[in-house]
């Protein structure tokens, strides 16, 4: 909940009181960010005992996370237009 609260804070501070002119700066900030958040993000899995041993078992529950919503969020669609195209072709 506080990463929503400080995602909106951001938005927010973002769209009303950051003026355009530093746009580019806050583009060169954020891909700086990025890159040190994954940077340490790596060295914090670097330090893993048996990180080689669960590599396998990270990479099956990765694809887990990806499989479950994207077929989910395919079917919803797929109804959602199927419903709304038929309705909107009926009349």
């Amino acid at each position: 909940m506080d990463i929503l609260i400080v995602m909106l804070a951001g938005v927010l501070i973002g769209n009303r009181f950051f003026p355009p002119s530093c746009k580019k700066w806050n583009e060169r900030l954020q891909v700086a960010c990025t890159a040190l958040l994954i940077f340490t993000m790596g060295i914090s899995m670097g330090q893993r005992e048996n990180f080689l041993q669960e590599l396998s078992q990270l990479g099956l529950t990765s694809f887990l996370f990806f499989l479950f919503p994207a077929a989910v969020s395919t079917i919803f669609v797929y109804f959602l237009s199927r419903w709304f195209l038929d309705r909107k072709g009926g009349r």
